[in-house]
């Protein structure tokens, strides 16, 4: 069984036991916590698929924050202008919560 959760504005692909990178989840959500999402957007289960409209009624996935700050890859920017001696360099790294999916209640 998988679901299509709706996490922060970004749709992730959830099945039970799976970790997901979600966008950093604040000082609200510590390690160890649990927290639900209810914004399902599709379920599968065995096959009979259920698509929301826009969210599936009654659904959610319960996860359980393994890691509250995980810092991604660094990202750099690099900006130059030819002929006139500008350039910048400006790094940048994303911040991302670990959640694993405990439970899907579809």
């Amino acid at each position: 069984m998988y679901v299509i959760v709706e996490i922060q504005g970004q749709q992730f692909k959830a099945e039970e036991g799976k970790f997901l990178y979600v966008h950093y989840l604040g000082e609200k959500a510590q390690a160890g916590d649990t927290v639900e999402f209810d914004r399902v957007l599709l379920a599968d289960k065995d096959g009979e698929v259920l698509v929301g409209a826009p969210t599936v009624e009654g659904a959610k996935v319960v996860c359980e924050v393994a890691e509250n700050l995980v810092k991604g890859d660094k990202v750099i920017v690099f900006k130059k202008k030819r002929r006139k001696g500008y350039r910048r360099k400006n790094g940048h790294r994303q911040c991302f919560s670990k959640v694993v999916i405990k439970n899907i209640v579809a």
